[in-house]
This record gives C-alpha cells, structure tokens and sequence, in this order.
C-alpha cells in the first residue's frame, strides 16, 4: 500500500481558491461589523448648538429626543480625554455610540461605545484626534441602537490647534 499519494494540481489549486475566497469573506465581514453593519437612519438636528457650550440636543422620531454632553473643562481640545453623556428621552436603546468624524477631511475611524447607566442616560470617553489644520471641523454622530434599527443625529463643531 502507497501512502505517499500526491495530491493532482488541480486539488492544490482548489484548495488555494478556497482559501483565498475564506480570506476574503472574513477580511469583509471584519470591516463591515467596524463600520457599524446595518443602516442608520439620520435624523438633521433642529438648531444650530455648540458643544463647547454645553449639551445638544435632537430630535428623533414621535417626540423621542437625544442630548449629547461633552464634558470639557472649557473648549474641546485634541487628543484629551472627553467624557460624554448622552441621556435619551422617550426611546429605549440597546447601545450608544459617538463617532467624531472630520468634516471635509478623513480622519480616520473614532468611534466610542458608551456605558449605560439609569434612566435612559449613557457615559463613555472619546477623543478627537491631532488638528492637522489651525481650525479642524469635526461632526459628533451620535447612533442609537434600538429593537427597530438604528438612528443618529450629528452636532458639529470646530477644534482649534493648540499652540505650544
């Protein structure tokens, strides 16, 4: 009996193919789930609002609002720990999240779960990222997990660069 049976090229081929294609399926299914999966449904906030100054808040769906808080002491400054909180009113969530993203300039992906706590009111730090620029536009999107899908409002704000 042989038991040094060689594989025909043709198997070898296939078995490289199959890999390949694997490879692939998991690179996808591994960015997709990063980026977020499924749908947001965006939702424009009503007013202009400046979280330097204090929470934002927008408006959902049926008179479910969001209010998100940044926490700084003073002006949002790169690469500081923020604490944020968004409190939801008339919606119940199964998670929460804050995505900075740059306005007209890709920054890269910074997105930051958040905790959460009682009533509807959720906690987390986040981050901007170095200014490349003396005034950086940044847009905060906040994305509301619920058993319907997904929904987001976004407030944007400018980071100024700090000068040693």
């Amino acid at each position: 009996m042989d038991t040094g049976i060689s594989r025909s090229p043709l198997l070898r081929l296939l078995m490289l193919v199959t890999l390949g294609v694997v490879a692939v399926a998991l690179w996808y299914l591994t960015s997709y789930s990063l980026r977020g999966g499924g749908e947001v449904r965006w939702l424009a906030p009503g007013a202009p609002c400046d979280l330097h100054a204090g929470a934002c808040t927008a408006t959902l769906e049926q008179g479910a609002s969001l209010t998100l808080e940044v926490e700084a002491a003073g002006r949002i400054r790169a690469l500081e720990v923020l604490p944020l909180v968004v409190t939801l009113e008339g919606l119940e969530a199964e998670s929460v999240r804050v995505e900075f993203v740059g306005r007209g300039m890709e920054m890269g992906l910074h997105r930051f779960p958040l905790a959460a706590g009682a009533d509807g009111v959720f906690h987390g730090d986040g981050q901007v990222t170095i200014c490349t620029e003396s005034v950086m536009p940044w847009r905060a999107r906040v994305i509301v997990e619920t058993s319907r899908g997904s929904l987001g409002s976004w407030f944007d704000f400018d980071v100024e660069r700090s000068t040693p």
